[in-house]
């Protein structure tokens, strides 16, 4: 029984790197890159990696890559692993072990641990990500965060930190690019909502309130604190997008 990592990329040379030797001990590591312009395919070639590429076209999402990417494997099954992303010892031990049981399902939900200027943030754990599968009964959608359709059973991974993937999060510029990207992507999937003054007051206060009071980002010092006026912020900027959109509409 053998494991295949996948690995999708668009100029992921600065992270991918870490993320390579944390998954050197799989079977195969595949990365399906979308045309990247800097040293990507040179670092996962020099990791031995199998490279396969993706046309980027007009997308800024990984998503449409994702159903190509883990069908390239040639094992069965697949664990899926962002470019910014570490596997643990612990995490790798306990899917090799799993696959060896007769009762597994087909697919797993895996945590992920997300950490952001240098510190686990507590609050957004589990963060369950739908990533280890067999590949053969998988169908991965094409939208963004979408999550892979599997003809069979849906399992979860223990709750111990320990079997999380980590995930080593954005710097704050990294953080805003990543927000206004996020916001542009969520307008087309979502469409136009509700974008009333009162919402757009509420929906932010809200979020950070719920996020850094009631999840507990307030425990994780400033690094918490950033990281709940990013998640409002970025309620308030897909809003303001919403709104910008009716009014382009109304007035055309």
């Amino acid at each position: 029984m053998k494991i295949s990592i996948v690995i999708n990329t668009y100029n992921a040379a600065e992270t991918l790197a870490g993320t390579l030797e944390s998954v050197k001990d799989f079977d195969e590591v595949v990365v399906c890159d979308m045309e990247s312009t800097d040293t990507t395919v040179e670092v996962a070639r020099r990791y031995g990696c199998h490279v396969v590429t993706f046309p980027k076209g007009s997308y800024n999402i990984c998503e449409p890559a994702r159903d190509f990417a883990i069908h390239s494997a040639s094992n069965e099954w697949v664990l899926v692993v962002d470019a910014d992303e570490r596997v643990t010892p612990e995490l790798r031990d306990y899917l090799y072990d799993y696959i060896e049981q007769a009762d597994h399902h087909d697919a797993l939900y895996v945590n992920r641990k997300n950490m952001f200027l240098g510190r686990w943030i507590k609050a957004s754990y589990p963060d369950p990500q739908l990533r280890f599968m067999n590949h053969t009964k998988a169908t991965w959608p094409p939208t963004i965060h979408s999550v892979p359709k599997i003809s069979g059973s849906v399992g979860h991974m223990p709750k111990d930190p320990k079997y999380a993937l980590l995930h080593m999060g954005f710097t704050v510029g990294g953080q805003l690019k990543k927000m206004n990207e996020y916001t542009d992507n969520e307008l087309v999937k979502r469409g136009t909502t509700d974008a009333s003054l009162m919402k757009m007051m509420l929906s932010p206060l809200w979020r950070f309130i719920k996020y850094y009071f009631i999840e507990g980002a307030c425990l994780e010092g400033r690094a918490g604190f950033i990281k709940a006026v990013f998640s409002a912020s970025s309620k308030f900027y897909y809003l303001a997008k919403v709104y910008e959109k009716k009014k382009a509409t109304s007035e055309g």
